[in-house]
Protein backbone atom coordinates (compact mmCIF):
# COMPACT_ATOMS: atom_id res chain seq x y z
CA UNK A 1 0.00 0.00 0.00
CA UNK A 2 2.21 2.82 -1.55
CA UNK A 3 1.76 6.43 -1.61
CA UNK A 4 4.20 6.78 -4.07
CA UNK A 5 3.52 9.60 -6.13
CA UNK A 6 -0.06 9.95 -5.11
CA UNK A 7 1.31 10.63 -1.56
CA UNK A 8 3.46 13.80 -2.58
CA UNK A 9 0.30 14.85 -4.90
CA UNK A 10 -1.67 15.04 -1.56
CA UNK A 11 1.20 16.83 0.24
CA UNK A 12 0.99 19.50 -3.15
CA UNK A 13 -2.62 20.19 -2.78
CA UNK A 14 -2.15 20.82 0.63
CA UNK A 15 -0.10 23.13 0.35
CA UNK A 16 -1.52 25.02 -2.27
CA UNK A 17 -4.69 25.04 0.27
CA UNK A 18 -2.68 26.21 2.83
CA UNK A 19 -1.18 28.79 0.87
CA UNK A 20 -4.29 29.90 -0.65
CA UNK A 21 -5.80 30.41 3.29
CA UNK A 22 -2.50 32.43 3.95
CA UNK A 23 -3.25 34.95 0.83
CA UNK A 24 -6.95 35.03 1.62
CA UNK A 25 -5.77 35.87 5.79
CA UNK A 26 -3.62 38.46 4.57
CA UNK A 27 -6.20 40.17 2.29
CA UNK A 28 -8.86 39.96 5.29
CA UNK A 29 -6.09 41.72 7.40
CA UNK A 30 -5.62 44.25 4.91
CA UNK A 31 -9.43 45.08 4.58
CA UNK A 32 -9.12 45.37 8.74
CA UNK A 33 -6.18 47.48 8.59
CA UNK A 34 -8.26 50.10 5.95
CA UNK A 35 -11.53 50.31 7.76
CA UNK A 36 -9.23 51.14 11.29
CA UNK A 37 -7.81 53.61 9.44
CA UNK A 38 -11.19 54.70 8.44
CA UNK A 39 -12.22 54.98 12.26
CA UNK A 40 -9.14 57.04 12.92
CA UNK A 41 -10.45 59.65 10.12
CA UNK A 42 -13.32 59.36 12.10
CA UNK A 43 -12.43 60.41 15.63
CA UNK A 44 -10.01 62.83 13.68
CA UNK A 45 -13.62 64.63 12.08
CA UNK A 46 -15.24 64.26 15.55
CA UNK A 47 -12.78 66.03 17.06
CA UNK A 48 -11.83 68.60 14.68
CA UNK A 49 -15.89 69.02 15.23
CA UNK A 50 -16.12 69.58 18.44
CA UNK A 51 -12.87 71.76 19.02
CA UNK A 52 -13.39 73.75 16.01
CA UNK A 53 -15.48 77.35 16.39
CA UNK A 54 -17.56 79.51 14.15
CA UNK A 55 -14.77 81.78 12.18
CA UNK A 56 -11.74 79.43 12.88
CA UNK A 57 -9.46 79.06 9.94
CA UNK A 58 -8.38 75.71 8.40
CA UNK A 59 -6.62 73.96 5.88
CA UNK A 60 -9.43 72.66 3.23
CA UNK A 61 -7.87 69.70 1.06
CA UNK A 62 -8.87 70.02 -2.88
CA UNK A 63 -6.82 67.11 -3.76
CA UNK A 64 -4.00 66.11 -5.26
CA UNK A 65 -2.16 66.99 -1.87
CA UNK A 66 -2.86 71.00 -2.47
CA UNK A 67 -5.06 72.96 0.40
CA UNK A 68 -6.51 76.13 0.53
CA UNK A 69 -7.07 78.56 3.79
CA UNK A 70 -10.61 78.56 4.62
CA UNK A 71 -12.86 80.09 7.29
CA UNK A 72 -15.54 78.50 9.01
CA UNK A 73 -18.75 80.31 8.45
CA UNK A 74 -20.27 78.39 10.36
CA UNK A 75 -19.81 75.02 12.72
CA UNK A 76 -23.15 74.35 12.70
CA UNK A 77 -24.11 73.09 9.31
CA UNK A 78 -21.74 70.16 8.65
CA UNK A 79 -22.35 68.12 5.57
CA UNK A 80 -21.89 64.40 6.50
CA UNK A 81 -21.54 61.49 3.98
CA UNK A 82 -24.40 58.84 4.50
CA UNK A 83 -23.26 56.46 2.02
CA UNK A 84 -23.68 55.35 -1.21
CA UNK A 85 -22.63 58.43 -2.51
CA UNK A 86 -25.25 60.82 -0.43
CA UNK A 87 -24.40 62.98 1.89
CA UNK A 88 -26.83 65.40 4.56
CA UNK A 89 -26.30 68.85 6.39
CA UNK A 90 -26.02 68.41 10.14
CA UNK A 91 -25.47 69.86 13.36
CA UNK A 92 -22.56 69.74 14.83
CA UNK A 93 -24.39 67.16 17.25
CA UNK A 94 -26.18 65.50 14.54
CA UNK A 95 -23.06 65.25 12.48
CA UNK A 96 -21.02 63.53 15.23
CA UNK A 97 -23.68 61.44 15.69
CA UNK A 98 -23.53 59.98 12.04
CA UNK A 99 -20.11 59.44 12.50
CA UNK A 100 -20.35 57.60 15.61
CA UNK A 101 -22.98 55.44 13.84
CA UNK A 102 -20.46 55.02 11.24
CA UNK A 103 -17.70 54.17 13.98
CA UNK A 104 -20.18 51.42 15.13
CA UNK A 105 -21.08 49.84 11.45
CA UNK A 106 -17.10 49.88 11.17
CA UNK A 107 -16.29 47.88 14.56
CA UNK A 108 -19.01 45.53 13.65
CA UNK A 109 -17.47 44.54 10.13
CA UNK A 110 -13.85 44.59 11.76
CA UNK A 111 -15.52 41.79 14.60
CA UNK A 112 -16.58 39.92 11.29
CA UNK A 113 -13.16 40.21 10.01
CA UNK A 114 -11.76 39.00 12.82
CA UNK A 115 -13.89 36.08 13.60
CA UNK A 116 -13.54 34.91 9.47
CA UNK A 117 -9.54 34.87 10.36
CA UNK A 118 -10.04 32.69 13.29
CA UNK A 119 -11.83 30.73 10.75
CA UNK A 120 -8.85 30.77 8.44
CA UNK A 121 -6.61 30.35 11.18
CA UNK A 122 -8.41 26.76 12.51
CA UNK A 123 -8.93 25.34 8.69
CA UNK A 124 -4.79 25.97 8.03
CA UNK A 125 -3.69 24.45 11.35
CA UNK A 126 -5.99 21.56 10.23
CA UNK A 127 -4.86 21.28 6.95
CA UNK A 128 -1.05 21.61 8.09
CA UNK A 129 -1.85 18.62 10.39
CA UNK A 130 -3.42 16.69 8.10
CA UNK A 131 -0.30 17.74 5.86
CA UNK A 132 1.99 16.64 8.99
CA UNK A 133 0.28 13.26 9.16
CA UNK A 134 0.50 12.90 5.19
CA UNK A 135 4.55 13.31 5.30
CA UNK A 136 5.19 10.98 8.11
CA UNK A 137 2.82 8.21 6.59
CA UNK A 138 4.93 8.88 3.10
CA UNK A 139 8.24 8.71 5.21
CA UNK A 140 7.34 5.36 7.38
CA UNK A 141 6.05 3.88 4.02
CA UNK A 142 9.65 4.66 2.63
CA UNK A 143 11.70 3.15 5.55
CA UNK A 144 9.63 0.18 5.33
CA UNK A 145 10.25 -0.25 1.49
CA UNK A 146 14.24 0.16 2.32
CA UNK A 147 13.64 -2.29 4.89
CA UNK A 148 12.20 -5.15 2.34
CA UNK A 149 14.85 -4.35 -0.03
CA UNK A 150 17.52 -6.54 0.87
CA UNK A 151 15.58 -9.34 1.37
CA UNK A 152 14.74 -9.48 -2.39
Amino acid sequence: MSLGGGGNQRLQELAEQIEALEEQQEAVEAEINSLQAEKREIDEAIDAIDDLETESTVQVPLGGGAYARAEIADIEEIVVELGGGYAAERDSEGAVHTLESKQETLDERIEDLRSTIAEIETESEQLEQEAQQAQAQQLQQMQQQQQQQPDE
